[in-house]
């Protein structure tokens, strides 16, 4: 591995602290199998199918904290040339942009120089994953109704730091030899979006001739 990739995985690097799992928790296992089907170089669109007689939720719940942990540690490699002179706006090309939206202080969809909006982001999904009530991690305490549509929600929005990334800052990755590690963490992150119906058309639209390419 170069020293270059060695700085995708540099802690320092991390944009926001990475949530872990607690050891002997059922939810630490199914983590462990689902890097074991990974490292073990099996097919990714076969990794993200539920094992047989695991539980949905608990296997929803490893991989949206898996995907918050990786995405914003790709963001966190390059978030220092992710300026608000350089990203003024929350986009993906001149076609797409987001606007940020949240319960409490942005209550109606806002424009947000792209950091700012990343920062947000990461800040939200933290509170949500952290929040026993939607994210029990005690056995026994059932998931809430709307755990499916608040993942839906945390994916979705996560899918936008791809699209920014590859839009406006792939060259980056490339000079630091981090394309290929990229890329697989991309297709990881749609073979189970698409799964389990998690990624919507229309989102999908901004990188949709890459991920022919990449996704067959």
């Amino acid at each position: 591995m170069s020293i270059a990739l060695k700085q995708v995985f540099n802690k320092d690097k991390t944009f926001r602290p990475k949530r872990k799992f607690e050891p002997g928790t059922q939810r630490f296992e199914l983590h462990k199998k689902a890097q074991a089907s990974l490292s073990s170089g099996v097919d990714l669109k076969a990794a993200v199918q539920l094992p047989q007689g695991e539980d949905l939720n608990d296997w929803v719940a490893v991989h949206v904290v898996d995907f918050f942990n990786r995405i914003n540690l790709i963001y966190g490699t390059i978030c220092e040339f992710c300026t608000e002179k350089t990203c003024p706006i929350m986009s993906g090309g001149p076609r797409y942009e987001y606007r940020w939206q949240d319960d409490w202080k942005y209550k109606k969809p806002t424009a947000l120089p792209a950091p700012q909006y990343m920062t947000l982001l990461m800040e939200w999904i933290e509170v949500q994953i952290n929040n026993e009530d939607l994210f029990p991690t005690c056995i026994g305490v059932p998931f809430p109704k709307n755990f499916i549509p608040i993942c839906k929600k945390i994916l979705c929005r996560l899918f936008r730091v791809f699209v920014h990334v590859y839009i406006h800052h792939f060259d980056r990755m490339i000079l630091m030899g981090a394309e290929a590690h990229v890329n697989t963490c991309y297709k990881h992150f749609y073979y189970f979006g698409t799964e389990f119906n998690f990624l919507d058309r229309k989102e999908l639209e901004p990188l949709k001739e890459m991920t022919a390419r990449m996704c067959h």
